[in-house]
């Protein structure tokens, strides 16, 4: 909940609370704030001036400050086992027009719009540093993989510019030494559903991200190879049973079944990839 909410909520709730408390017709002395001080009374001198509302004022500031102090705490600690963060730029937020524009015609015709080289710029130059990598989403990029994903998960901080329309003025590229990166030969709607599949499979290769580290040296792509299939409780279902290597408890022997199916599956379906596990385990 938006904090300035959540506040205006327990503000609302409170006073509330005061009005129905003050025209009941019974009542718990425990909750008069006169009754807990009746002993100090100079502590609360104030009645005479707000009434009982000064009892609302009173424990809203004690809710509040308790409120900012546990918030404050919880936020602290989030930041101190915080893996990674996401944080979305808005590129209008950089446009100069009360419209803000941020796309137009191509020169030499076409059909659909750029996005803008001066607001593309505007908005790069003041959301990034001297450093940072920063890699677009297009048709026409560098095929995305396993490969390119742990070199990205070892940079501190990446930049993903999301295309839309017919895609950004080439400048762009040229001046921010932008690599063009694809998620395959197909065409999205914009770059923002393909910077889902970037984010996610660069953050599984993060340390601890992964509640079990070594299941991602297993999955498929590791060693150019697709994954081995898999199996779970019940032992036999619709008549299919289990292979019985994977019941053996031999694990050297599981292992060598699991190698075997995986290299089976790649060479029927990825032949591609199979050329380059041949190339790379030549003796």
């Amino acid at each position: 909940i938006n904090s300035k909410l959540s506040l205006l909520f327990l503000v609302s709730l409170w006073i509330s609370f005061e009005k129905f408390h003050l025209n009941w017709d019974f009542s718990w002395p425990w909750l008069n704030l006169g009754n807990v001080f009746s002993e100090k009374i100079g502590w609360i001198q104030w009645y005479e001036y707000t009434g009982a509302f000064g009892g609302t004022l009173w424990v809203l500031v004690i809710n509040i400050l308790i409120y900012k102090i546990l918030i404050g705490f919880l936020e602290k600690k989030a930041l101190k086992k915080k893996l990674w963060e996401l944080e979305i730029i808005d590129i209008r937020d950089s446009a100069t027009d009360k419209h803000k524009t941020v796309d137009d015609t191509p020169f030499g015709g076409g059909s659909g719009m750029l996005l803008k080289p001066d607001i593309l710029g505007k908005s790069i130059d003041q959301n990034t540093k001297k450093g940072e990598k920063i890699f677009y989403l297009s048709p026409k990029g560098k095929r995305f993989d396993q490969k390119i994903a742990k070199e990205i998960s070892k940079e501190k901080v990446i930049n993903l510019l999301c295309g839309h329309f017919e895609g950004v003025d080439e400048r762009i590229l040229e001046t921010r030494n932008i690599e063009e990166i694809s998620i395959g030969d197909y065409v999205l709607s914009g770059g923002e559903s393909a910077s889902f599949v970037v984010i996610d499979t660069i953050l599984r290769l993060i340390p601890n991200i992964l509640g079990n580290n070594l299941s991602k040296n297993e999955e498929s792509f590791e060693g150019e190879l697709l994954e081995y299939p898999q199996y779970t409780k019940p032992q036999i279902w619709e008549k299919k049973s289990v292979p019985k290597v994977l019941l053996s408890g031999d694990h050297a022997k599981i292992k060598d079944w699991r190698l075997s199916q995986a290299k089976d599956i790649t060479r029927r379906r990825r032949p591609d990839l199979w050329k380059k596990y041949l190339s790379k385990n030549k003796k």
